[in-house]
């Protein structure tokens, strides 16, 4: 039994441990090299204790890098007992093992652990993406045709890149050989490292500070209350089953229609402040395709964000300590082989948008019994690698291109945003065509499409890119045929689109997933954006909400008439007209 501490002293503790993490976090986006991780923000900084639960993490990181961090921990203690090797001060180690806590390959975490007085107390870790992993084609996203793990680049499983303080040369040498953008990549993962000592010091000297049974008894405070709230949350709810599908593309251009409109199933049970999450029902993984969720790293934290992003909703609840106490409530069964549980070594680099589609499932499933708490369908995102030669050198770019949120119980969706599980920034137009020989020529909401609904779906965006030099890209995305969920009485969203134009005036449409493609230069890549499904009866909307959709161009006055009933004359609203029409 746990000493108990009053709940000012945990309150600091907290408060010191989220600082420690947003320090990790600011510290490695202003040390990083790529636009990915400084720009974008797609990282993740974490501490834990020393068996890997989670006591805090980076806010402002992207919760598919945070959120698995207690899985690499768990595997790396695994791995490294297995090995019969001991956990000393001044290691660092690099671990990016897809089935062994990571969410897939280029997401590498440098973890170091932590000692006090000769003893393991814990972990600071951080994650991040990078650019490249030294993959069959060049990049980290768009790879959607490797047979299995071992084509989709290095891997690293528990590797001590420092061991007892002294540097393993050797790993470092071979990275440097084995990435096409070097420089980048591993001054990346410098940052990382630096960035989880500065978070191991402080880890320590919280500890010192407070003495380590105080430290612990706040930690374990910290996680019950966590775990109280979102228990509590669950017994709000009304006991019983809750089921829902959505479907991924697949591959469109594939002739085997079975790797074609792939169903994604969850099925919530609640029983009194318990949850299972059951996705019996999903796809069979596909064995020689990368579009599986490994259930560690990608699937549990798809549920549990979800879960927790609708239950505990920060607006009503404020600040809740992100811990391991959040998920003890939850239980999440995926039968091995299916997309979201796939068995060694079937490919999973590209889990990205199925396993946002998850969480879309996990939230449409919810919404009958929450409808004020949920949005409906989301567009989801697509990532575009791009990638060439400059000087003998090979220059990586990684965009992620925006999804958009469906409309929500009093709110319109949200505009060309990143969706559920991630969230990280834009790349301004500015870093993009300093750094790499491509133009942004166009980067705008899209015009009149969006989905009609009593708040209607979120618009997203169209990107043109020209390239400067020949150069070659690749695709992962969905949501080019399988339109996003309208609720409610909304209408379903929009698909996405990507078109290449060539020099000659010629296009050809691409689907939603493109392996690495030869490009000349002056050829554009054209990328328009999903929307996301309507939320209500259409009939519903106030006549000046349609009327200001009209002035923003995302609505035409005939588009507002066909789908929201409204009347719209010389720039006004003519309400007589309108009444008319909507009783008709």
């Amino acid at each position: 039994m746990s000493q108990r501490i009053d709940p000012v002293t945990a309150s600091v503790i907290q408060g010191a441990l989220d600082n420690i993490a947003t320090e990790m976090g600011h510290k490695l986006m202003r040390m990083s090299y790529s636009s990915i991780i400084r720009e974008s923000e797609d990282f993740g900084a974490a501490l834990t204790d020393e068996t890997g639960r989670q006591l805090c993490e980076c806010t402002f990181s992207t919760p598919l890098q945070s959120g698995p961090i207690p899985g690499y921990i768990r595997n790396i203690l695994k791995v490294t007992a297995e090995r019969g090797d001991a956990l000393r001060e001044g290691d660092v180690i690099m671990h990016n093992d897809p089935y062994g806590g990571a969410s897939h390959g280029p997401d590498v975490a440098f973890v170091i652990p932590v000692f006090m007085d000769g003893r393991l107390v814990g972990f600071s870790a951080t994650t991040a993406h990078h650019l490249d992993i030294g993959a069959q084609t060049p990049g980290s996203c768009g790879i959607v045709e490797a047979v299995d793990t071992y084509s989709e680049g290095l891997q690293f499983k528990a590797i001590k890149v420092y061991d007892a303080g002294r540097r393993n040369d050797a790993v470092w040498h071979m990275l440097n050989g084995n990435i096409r953008a070097p420089r980048l990549v591993v001054g990346d993962m410098e940052a990382q490292i630096k960035s989880a000592r500065i978070g191991a010091e402080r880890y320590k000297a919280l500890i010192d500070q407070y003495g380590e049974v105080t430290f612990r008894a706040a930690c374990e405070d910290l996680m019950d209350y966590s775990e109280r709230l979102m228990r509590d949350a669950i017994a709000a709810l009304p006991d019983g089953d809750y089921s829902a599908t959505t479907m991924i593309d697949g591959y469109l251009d594939d002739p085997d229609p079975a790797r074609h409109h792939l169903p994604i199933c969850a099925t919530v049970r609640i029983r009194g402040d318990s949850m299972v999450v059951d996705l019996t029902g999903t796809a069979k993984q596909v064995d020689d395709r990368p579009i599986n969720m490994p259930f560690t790293g990608t699937t549990d934290c798809a549920v549990w964000l979800t879960v927790r992003s609708i239950l505990l909703d920060s607006v009503e609840f404020g600040a809740i300590p992100q811990n391991a106490g959040l998920t003890r409530a939850i239980e999440i069964v995926a039968p091995r082989g299916c997309l979201a549980n796939p068995t060694f070594p079937a490919p999973v680099i590209a889990r990205f948008c199925p396993g946002n589609q998850l969480a879309d499932t996990v939230m449409k499933a919810l919404s009958p019994i929450v409808p004020e708490k949920v949005s409906a369908g989301i567009g989801n995102l697509r990532i575009v690698a791009l990638s060439g030669l400059r000087d003998e050198q090979h220059w990586v770019h990684m965009e992620i291109m925006e999804g958009a949120y469906g409309g929500r119980f009093g709110k319109d969706g949200m505009d060309a945003v990143d969706t559920l599980y991630a969230n990280t920034r834009n790349n301004p137009i500015e870093d993009i065509e300093s750094h790499i020989p491509v133009r942004c020529d166009r980067y705008e909401l899209l015009d009149e499409r969006c989905a009609p609904g009593k708040w209607r779906g979120g618009v997203g965006a169209v990107r043109e890119f020209t390239f400067l030099s020949d150069a070659g890209f690749s695709v992962e995305g969905e949501g080019h045929d399988i339109r996003p969920w309208g609720f409610d009485g909304g209408a379903e969203g929009i698909a996405a689109s990507m078109t290449l134009a060539h020099k000659n005036g010629t296009t050809d449409a691409l689907p939603s997933k493109v392996p690495y493609f030869k490009v000349r230069e002056g050829e554009r890549l054209i990328c328009e954006g999903p929307c996301g499904g309507g939320y209500g009866n259409p009939h519903e909307r106030a006549p000046e909400a349609v009327l200001e959709d009209v002035l923003d161009g995302l609505l035409t006055p005939e588009m507002a008439l066909a789908d929201y009933g409204v009347v719209i004359r010389d720039g006004t609203v003519d309400a007589e007209a309108t009444r008319r029409t909507r009783a008709a």
